[in-house]
């Protein structure tokens, strides 16, 4: 995670994330008033320092009500890093131990979620840059590496190195290829491929 910045350098600095990431972003005012996804991190940034404090049940409540709200449901202790962007948002979930880094993009329909019952660390770490394309679903306490990129409709159930390209059911890693985009491996149904 990288320095601490006042709060208004940092909305300024979530519009700028979002201006560049979403070819639809009008202005800062469209994103500010209408991008749900901005609405739910800033919500959880209040949550979540109440939930660090010791206020849980408060800190919960605000979360289901942000959930509400947006249809984005973080939990309250969930870390989550700066520049972080959800495109549309509905549906997504992030579980209560997932750590998300720094320049992090996630579309609809993500899970970011656990896969046992057990205390302890349940949900995945997503390091800096990642890219995780709509629908897809990050279960356990993994670790995908920075710079990495997660297909449409993926299931990650293992840890990828940095600069992976994870595609399928279940999500096999591989490396990317020179001058391969990120935006292409998100949306192109030649990367659509499903092994069950």
């Amino acid at each position: 995670m990288s320095e601490r910045i006042g709060t208004l350098a940092r909305v300024r600095e979530d519009l700028t994330a979002a201006r560049l990431r979403d070819p639809a972003a009008r202005s800062s005012l469209e994103i500010a008033l209408l991008y749900p996804g901005l609405h739910a991190i800033w919500a959880h940034r209040v949550w979540h320092a109440l939930w660090v404090r010791g206020l849980r049940f408060v800190a919960r409540a605000g979360s289901q009500i942000t959930r509400w709200l947006t249809g984005i449901e973080i939990h309250p202790g969930a870390t989550i890093g700066r520049r972080f962007f959800i495109d549309h948002g509905m549906g997504v979930v992030i579980g209560e131990t997932a750590e998300v880094g720094d320049d992090v993009m996630l579309y609809h329909g993500v899970t970011l979620g656990g896969r046992q019952r057990e205390g302890g660390k349940r949900h995945p770490t997503i390091q800096d840059g990642v890219a995780i394309g709509a629908g897809a679903k990050v279960l356990g306490p993994i670790t995908i590496g920075a710079g990495s990129v997660v297909g449409a409709n993926a299931v990650v159930t293992k840890d990828a190195p940095a600069d992976s390209v994870l595609v399928g059911v279940p999500a096999k890693p591989r490396q990317r290829r020179d001058g391969e985009e990120t935006r292409a491996i998100l949306t192109a149904p030649e990367h659509l491929e499903y092994h069950i």
